[in-house]
């Protein structure tokens, strides 16, 4: 039997004694967002890392977000608490291939999705998440936009702009389980609820949404929203921390495919882990490091 008290309590013991800092993505189990520092989604992590001096950084999410913290802190030790969560959407495009596409289109400047590495960050010329991905296009001078590696978001992206945007076919497996009729079922269960989903869903599930957001977007659109129930389609692991900041409303899942293995190979024993091992410790060669950097130091200055 796990000793859910135990863990908790060595966590805070081992985040004193180390000066350490967790934080860790809405999609985590709530178990580890609740020994979490901060919790938030891509954009607000990336700027509260950005901030932090802790001499020790623990990443509760998956690869690329721990690698986009290494780089937005050159100084501090950062460790990923569950070193195989990794993210198969960023995985869709390498190097190679965001290369040979620039050359085909060499007037378009290149916007990458955080959920992207290292190496194709540093081929970018600006990164974006989805909470800020359209104001990032319209700040741009071109007109013509590459956009990686999501196609859903890129579609939603260009039906908010006049600019032309050409699309890489990648998407995230667990947004893209859901289909219209998961919804449709959803609002057939819980006639009056408000269904909010994410960009990265299908084209033909944001159409049918009453709002298409981000998960920060979220979670200010319930906070203001005077409706009482929500279906909610992103990863389940936000409706923990909506519940928590509107205990008087109710949330319901689009769908239960909506659940990310690989968010969710992180536990209260990956922090115990990461913080007693040091171990797992997340780095980017200094050439590439700053390469990426500026995409995403020119993000941050957008937003």
């Amino acid at each position: 039997m796990r000793d859910i008290e135990g863990m908790r309590q060595r966590i805070q013991h081992l985040k004193e004694t180390r000066q350490a800092v967790i934080v860790a993505h809405n999609y985590q189990w709530p178990e580890v967002q609740d020994v979490a520092d901060f919790v938030g989604d891509s954009l607000e992590l990336a700027r509260k890392t950005a901030t932090l001096d802790n001499p020790i950084i623990v990443f509760c999410g998956v690869h690329f977000m721990a690698e986009s913290a290494a780089i937005l802190n050159p100084t501090r030790r950062v460790l990923l608490a569950e070193s195989t969560a990794g993210c198969p959407m960023a995985e869709m495009i390498d190097v190679d291939t965001l290369r040979q596409w620039k050359a085909q289109y060499p007037d378009a400047a290149v916007v990458a999705y955080v959920n992207s590495s290292a190496a194709v960050k540093a081929e970018s010329n600006v990164c974006c998440t989805s909470a800020n991905a359209v104001k990032v296009v319209d700040a741009l001078r071109e007109q013509r936009i590459l956009f990686v590696p999501d196609r859903n978001l890129g579609a939603w992206i260009a039906k908010q702009t006049r600019k032309e945007i050409i699309i890489y076919p990648g998407f995230c497996i667990t947004h893209f389980r859901v289909k219209p009729e998961h919804i449709l079922a959803a609002k057939q269960a819980h006639p009056g609820a408000v269904v909010v989903v994410h960009p990265e869903c299908r084209p033909e599930v944001t159409a049918i949404a009453d709002a298409v957001l981000s998960t920060s977007q979220m979670g200010r659109y319930v906070k203001a929203s005077p409706a009482r129930e929500f279906i909610i389609g992103t990863e389940e692991g936000l409706i923990h921390r909506l519940r928590q900041q509107n205990p008087d409303k109710a949330f319901f899942a689009a769908s239960t495919a909506l659940l990310c293995p690989n968010m969710k190979k992180t536990t209260l024993e990956s922090v115990v882990s990461a913080l007693e091992m040091d171990r797992y410790h997340i780095t980017v060669e200094p050439e590439l490091a700053a390469r990426a950097r500026r995409a995403l130091d020119r993000m941050l200055e957008i937003v």
